[in-house]
């Protein structure tokens, strides 16, 4: 089995099935090593450039639906293409980038690769990629309608919750802050600790 039939058998099960191809043909013309990464609260994928190594590797979290599995395999890909074409001394999600994305994802902007439910926030979304597509809030309650775990009856994202309002998260009691670009300012009832959660945190409101 060569790395491209490797390769294609470790994303099968990942992306939608139309993307597949599409995919495989970013790797062959600019190859780079890829894994799958157990779960990481601070990122979906990572991309790191290293100028001692001639081939770069890409890593993406292994609990992404397929749709956001795609998206962050182009958005890792984007990155090294970026830096092999402009170098390393550039932002790392800087115009260049963004360019750069914006091209590998317009051929997926389409009913074939994704639900139409999706396809108009991400749309959106690609008029100015951020660093993350987790800092887009709309596309990613979208985006979790499609996640295997999906929200129980009595839970919700931290971003519903009105500020003031008493919830659990993990079998701890927080009340809700202010809300912080991504995050939101939450203390703990009983150590009156802060703590800044995501959110996109799924929690328990406490009426």
């Amino acid at each position: 089995m060569d790395n491209s039939d490797k390769l294609r058998k470790i994303l099968q099960p990942q992306v939608p099935e139309h993307s597949l191809g599409y995919c495989l043909d970013l790797w062959t013309k600019t190859p780079f090593h890829f894994k799958i990464s157990r779960s990481r609260k601070t990122k979906l994928g990572d991309f790191r450039y290293r100028r001692d190594q001639s081939i770069q590797t890409i890593t993406i979290n292994s609990d992404l639906n397929r749709f956001q599995f795609l998206i962050t395999f182009i958005h890792e890909v984007a990155h090294l293409h970026t830096f092999l074409k402009f170098g390393y001394n550039i932002s790392p999600h800087g115009a260049e980038w963004k360019s750069t994305f914006q091209q590998l994802m317009q051929p997926m902007l389409t009913p074939w690769i994704f639900p139409r439910d999706l396809l108009i926030p991400l749309q959106r979304h690609m008029k100015a990629p951020k660093a993350s597509s987790a800092r887009d809030l709309f596309l990613m309650k979208e985006l979790s309608k499609y996640d295997s775990i999906r929200l129980e009856d009595n839970t919700c994202f931290l971003s519903d919750l009105k500020p003031g309002i008493q919830f659990e998260l993990s079998g701890r009691i927080f009340k809700k802050g202010e809300t912080r670009r991504t995050r939101v300012l939450c203390e703990e009832v009983g150590t009156g600790r802060k703590y800044l959660i995501a959110q996109l945190a799924k929690i328990k409101p406490i009426e």
